[in-house]
């Protein structure tokens, strides 16, 4: 069965911000089945919809070097969720 997740990326628009997100993906066998972006004056906003069946680590230790990367590297903030939880939060 597939398990997925939601990552939302945010932030001042920068070049690469895309590439480096899924290449950190790909490198812990993360498979992206969806995904949305845009920028509106300036800020970036996606959000993925990400098969982590086949992740290569554990999925807190994945989620926090996720968000390492984003603050530390490329300047944004991510956060990754199992859909799940993202659902349960999102619920009506």
């Amino acid at each position: 069965m597939q398990e997925r997740a939601i990552i939302t990326v945010v932030g001042k628009d920068t070049v690469g911000i895309i590439a480096k997100v899924c290449g950190y993906l790909a490198e812990n066998g993360i498979n992206i089945l969806d995904i949305s972006q845009t920028i509106v004056q300036g800020y970036f906003n996606m959000m993925m919809i990400v098969d982590i069946t086949s992740l290569k680590l554990p999925f807190d230790e994945f989620s926090t070097q996720l968000s390492k990367l984003g603050s530390e590297t490329i300047g944004v903030q991510i956060r990754c969720q199992k859909e799940a939880i993202f659902d349960a939060m999102h619920r009506i």
